[in-house]
């Protein structure tokens, strides 16, 4: 699907910025931050634009958010199967990078009367399977 086919879907006017911020996150393998997203765009948008474009595709869940602490949130394209299935996330110690793990998948549990979900997040933090290989010498 090209970003303009997944601006379309989401009923979303077309701009070259909303464009641009979805092609960066397709082609990358892992999750990015705003900063690297912002440094691999095309075009030079202000601010304001760019934040602006950022908190649409936020909104129309488009991207999501994967928080793994204080100082590290990611972004990826939200590529969840059904609005209550879910998928983990895996954080690389040594790389620092964050990838979607799109196989491993899971429901929201079973909650107490009068608690609703609104999201869960799952985030396995180790060796991603380059460093692995480094570490190894492959």
């Amino acid at each position: 699907m090209t970003a303009e086919e997944i601006l379309a879907r989401h009923n979303l006017k077309r701009t070259s910025c909303r464009e641009g911020i979805i092609e960066v996150i397709m082609a990358s393998d892992v999750a990015l931050d705003e900063n690297e997203i912002k440094e691999k765009l095309s075009g030079n948008y202000d601010r304001t634009t760019f934040y602006r474009s950022f908190k649409t595709l936020g909104e129309h869940d488009i991207l999501h958010k994967i928080v793994i602490d204080n100082y590290i949130v990611k972004y990826a394209l939200n590529n969840s199967p059904a609005p209550d299935r879910y998928h983990a996330h895996f954080y690389c110690n040594k790389c620092k990078t964050v990838q979607c793990l799109d196989s491993v998948n899971f429901m929201m549990p079973e909650l107490p009367e009068g608690y609703t979900g609104e999201g869960m997040d799952v985030i396995i933090r180790g060796t991603c399977d380059s460093c692995t290989k480094k570490q190894e010498g492959k």
